[in-house]
């Protein structure tokens, strides 16, 4: 039996879910399966069960185990997989299809889908008559909609024909699946899931708002015998759509109504039509032919926003009167963002379950993270969103959101510090068009900030920037406002700013200066980040700071990880050695993050702008052609500093854009990117340049726990974008 919802959760219990789509786009097949690594690593599901979880949605893919049909079937992995849920006290949901069409000798339009598909649900159900809850097919709705109106997936459809043709077949399917199904367990229930999301509109498309809203239950409606001449869509399925009165008579006389209406919500999933489509770039234009407008997320549209997830519940509940799980509870972007959306989701489910609404679970979606929905899986571009888990460094790390989901499996309020700050969709900033779009003012609850020192330096200021514009409240100081090797200035600090976390960005800096100036550039780089590690420690607030890759001697020729020996060449070397070490004695949960060979957008004395201001004009570019290091884009530093800060990471990490080069080859790299012609570039021997210190001939710096930042020809087509002169 599965364990019952924690103590304190209101009944709510906790699920989880892989996102496990395989689809066909052409000839090409896309598996997140395969993506994510989960078909690889038997210890996946201990870590889920790990956040509590009461039931997990487990993929039994049609395409995956039954690619030539059920005699050659593979079901070595799914035998392993709800063998070790059995174990685990975990109830599996198991999913036949997740945005599919099932293997190359069938697919969504096939007139014999839906028998074809029955055949392998029936061998699945045979082989585990032990499971309980199905989801035969996931989101027939949605999937109907991205292939047989939107062209996206196979068949690539355009046409409402198309579209009521795989959703024909889809519910269809689900029918005859569950039919074969409960042969084998007479009580198994059907756990069908689609997206909730509603449409709003200016008056003049009402209409077609009001159209939109009733068409997003039909899936649900077909199964549940519903769809008959009055029902608000018949006449467009049988002009539109063509389909025959007696397909749609079928459902009706074959219900099959859900044992639990599986619900999925996004932050985008609910939209706005508007027919002002001059204010709104060519490609979000379209129509229905009889007016032309633009469909947006109307969470940028609307003030006040929809009323979210609560609503929508309710609006289902009123509807069918079936008890509702909330199947997928995701959010790309970044960490904070991620628990934010998680906890609205969550304080929204139990409010409705209070004023009613039979809510069972709600379900941790991409546990580990997705792949390249970004282009809606029509192409493999190497996007990857995190979940619960991250995967970037092949074992799966645990974010935030998984110590979240711990505590409200544990019927614990959620308590991350970045919670008393509205999520993105709350903020006036989300507004798309200027004159609607206000200035994000404080938190209704004051949020406790982030410290940032070295307000004037680059890190500095890209930190204090970016911070604002991920809704995360900052100080940031000055060292004439801090300084951070005084204890008593460190002292003040903490106890005006009361942070949660302080990221060090102040430092010494110049490499050959340092040389001469021993004694200032140990206290900037040692005695003040050793200063900060105290007064951390002792008030638990979270600690950043920055090393270098020059604490490594250049000996070896492939990059340096975490846990290499550090063998600095120079003083300043030596100061960030040295500070490296001071921190993590006194505060181990610190987080020390080396990187190197800076460049970004807003600073225009780094190395990629000196460069292409240079070539610009007319100048020449010396740059040397025997050092190798691995440039940073500050942006992306930023971004991944404070993800791994939310997550609360800790120790040595490497972060950098991945890629070793020298700095001509970089020179010629930043040229290329900014379609510039790079003959001005010249490179030269370290040795020509009159450098003081010693630096490494070789300082690239790899990693042992993740890489975490986009690569490097990614970042400077970004520089280059986003570079301010």
């Amino acid at each position: 039996m599965p364990r019952s919802p924690a103590a304190g959760t209101c009944g709510i219990a906790l699920w989880g879910g892989v996102e496990c789509t395989i689809n066909r786009v052409g000839d090409a097949w896309f598996s997140q399966l395969q993506r994510n690594g989960h078909l690889l690593r038997a210890d996946d599901l201990d870590a889920f069960a790990a956040l509590g979880l009461s039931a997990l949605r487990q993929p039994v893919l049609w395409e995956h185990v039954a690619p030539h049909g059920v005699a050659g079937a593979d079901w070595s992995w799914p035998d392993a997989c709800l063998e070790r849920l059995r174990a685990l006290d975990v109830q599996p949901i198991v999913g036949l299809l997740h945005h599919g069409g099932g293997p190359a000798e069938t697919s969504l339009v096939d007139p014999d889908f839906a028998s074809k598909f029955a055949v392998y649900a029936a061998a699945v159900a045979a082989r585990y008559p032990w499971v309980r809850d199905w989801t035969p097919v996931n989101e027939p709705l949605t999937t109907a909609r991205f292939s047989g109106l939107y062209g996206c997936w196979a068949p690539h459809g355009r046409d409402p024909a198309v579209f009521w043709q795989v959703l024909r077949n889809e519910c269809r399917g689900t029918v005859l699946a569950m039919r074969a199904i409960r042969a084998v367990r007479a009580d198994a229930r059907l756990v069908q899931t689609d997206d909730l999301g509603r449409t709003w509109a200016v008056p003049a498309l009402a209409y077609q708002a009001g159209f939109n809203n009733h068409l997003r239950w039909l899936a649900w409606d077909l199964l549940c015998g519903r769809v008959d001449p009055t029902h608000p869509v018949y006449g467009w399925l049988r002009s539109d759509c063509r389909a025959s009165a007696e397909d749609i008579a079928w459902f009706a006389d074959n219900p099959c109504p859900p044992d639990i209406i599986g619900t999925n919500h996004y932050v985008t999933s609910e939209r706005f039509l508007d027919d002002d489509i001059g204010r709104y770039p060519p490609a979000l234009h379209g129509g229905n032919g009889r007016h032309r407008y633009v469909d947006v997320e109307a969470v940028r549209m609307l003030d006040p926003p929809p009323p979210g997830i609560e609503a929508l519940l309710q609006e289902a509940w009123d509807r069918y009167r079936i008890p509702i799980a909330i199947t997928e509870v995701h959010l790309g972007g970044h960490r904070e963002e991620q628990l934010r959306w998680l906890d609205s989701i969550w304080q929204g489910a139990r409010r409705a379950r209070e004023a009613g609404v039979d809510l069972r679970a709600i379900t941790l979606w991409a546990l580990l993270g997705s792949h390249d929905w970004d282009c809606l899986l029509t192409e493999c571009r190497g996007y990857y969103e995190s979940g619960v888990f991250d995967v970037r460094g092949g074992t799966p790390r645990p974010t935030a959101l998984a110590r979240m989901a711990a505590q409200l499996a544990r019927g614990e309020a959620p308590s991350h510090p970045v919670l008393a700050s509205p999520g993105w969709w709350q903020r006036p900033s989300r507004m798309l068009h200027p004159e609607s779009r206000g200035e994000d003012g404080p938190s209704p609850v004051q949020a406790r900030p982030i410290l940032i020192t070295g307000a004037t330096g680059t890190l500095g200021g890209a930190f204090a920037r970016i911070c604002r514009q991920r809704g995360l409240a900052c100080r940031v100081l000055t060292r004439a406002e801090l300084d951070i090797a005084d204890p008593d200035s460190v002292s003040r600090a903490l106890d005006d700013c009361e942070p949660w976390a302080i990221i060090n960005a102040a430092g010494y800096v110049r490499v050959d200066d340092a040389e001469r100036d021993h004694e200032r550039c140990f206290r900037e780089n040692a005695d003040g980040p050793a200063t900060l590690a105290r007064a951390c420690a002792r008030d638990g607030v979270a600690l950043v700071t920055f090393s270098s890759d020059l604490v490594f001697d250049g000996r070896q020729d492939a990059p340096y990880v975490e846990n290499d020996a550090v063998a600095p060449l120079n003083v300043y070397g030596r100061s960030k050695a040295r500070g490296e070490g001071l921190v993590l004695d006194h505060h181990p949960d610190a987080l020390v993050v080396r990187t190197s060979a800076f460049f970004g957008p807003w600073d225009q004395y780094n190395f990629v702008c000196l460069l292409l201001r240079a070539l610009r004009a007319g100048l020449p570019f010396e740059a040397a052609s025997d050092v190798t290091v691995s440039p940073t884009y500050v942006p992306d530093l930023v971004h991944a500093c404070l993800d791994l800060l939310v997550d609360g990471e800790a120790g040595i990490w490497h972060l950098t854009n991945g890629e070793p080069v020298t700095w001509l080859e970089l020179a010629h790299r930043a040229a290329q990117a900014a379609a510039t012609d790079p003959r001005g570039v010249c490179g030269r021997m370290a040795a020509e340049f009159g450098w003081l210190a010693a630096r490494p001939a070789y300082s690239a710096l790899g990693s042992r726990r993740a890489l975490v930042m986009p690569a490097l020809a990614d970042a400077l087509a970004r520089c280059v974008r986003d570079r301010v002169d």
